[in-house]
């Protein structure tokens, strides 16, 4: 239903976003100015820490923290299920000349799709998914959808030990190159794809019983044509829907 929800907002009518708009101030402001002057220097390696959807509290309130560059933009909005996918209903605060704005829904939580309205300078309103998004629909829809990338905690430690006491250097290696969505399905229906968690422990014993050492996968950021194996990112931090 989420896709079905979203697709209105790709056919909507175009709407001009009001003369005056004085969103609520966000304080204290998420990116700070040092944040915005390593981004702005490509040097800030960790912008997705403060990038795309996340959730925060302001104010003692719970939500949605949103933030996107889109330096030529006239004003950008967050259109979801919760305002109806209206551009009007949640402008984002630009960041000085940054071309960084943010914005705060409150009790948003994980799982819900949106997308950023942004309005060009000739007037035209352009629905955008989140370059920036940990999540995403299922193709044919293309929203983006919240997610928490705080709550992951890794169980590789054993595995790093032993990598510790071997010299890789001297160790022979033979690297299996795997695309997930091809390599085995549950069934042969469009979307009959196993998930990460099935794909982790077939393919790891497949790869073992082989003898292979390690895997290469090939892409698995979000894309939007199955037939370009994930040559075709359209969101490099969200690993694909399939």
């Amino acid at each position: 239903m989420a896709g079905k929800k979203s697709n209105p907002a790709a056919n909507a009518k175009v709407h001009s976003a009001p003369t005056k708009k004085d969103p609520a101030p966000l304080d204290p402001v998420f990116l700070t100015k040092y944040d915005r002057y390593l981004f702005g220097e490509g040097r800030d390696y960790k912008i997705y820490q403060k990038m795309g959807a996340h959730k925060a509290v302001l104010n003692g309130r719970s939500g949605m923290h949103f933030a996107v560059w889109a330096p030529h933009a006239k004003a950008v909005s967050i259109v979801c299920d919760r305002n109806g996918w209206d551009p009007k209903a949640n402008y984002m605060l630009p960041l000085e000349n940054s071309g960084v704005y943010e914005g705060f829904l409150e009790d948003m939580g994980v799982g819900e799709t949106y997308k950023y309205a942004v309005e060009t300078r000739t007037g035209e309103i352009l629905y955008k998914a989140d370059p920036y998004a940990f999540s995403a629909e299922l193709r044919p829809a293309n929203a983006s959808r919240t997610a928490d990338i705080d709550g992951y905690r890794w169980d590789d430690g054993k595995w790093l030990q032993q990598r510790a006491q071997k010299n890789t250097f001297e160790e022979p290696m033979a690297i299996y190159e795997c695309h997930l969505g091809s390599w085995k399905r549950r069934s042969n229906e469009e979307n009959g794809f196993l998930n990460y968690t099935e794909l982790a422990v077939q393919l790891a014993e497949y790869c073992g019983w082989m003898g292979y050492t390690h895997v290469e996968l090939m892409g698995i950021a979000e894309y939007p044509f199955d037939g370009s194996w994930g040559y075709q990112v359209t969101g490099y931090y969200a690993p694909t829907s399939r």
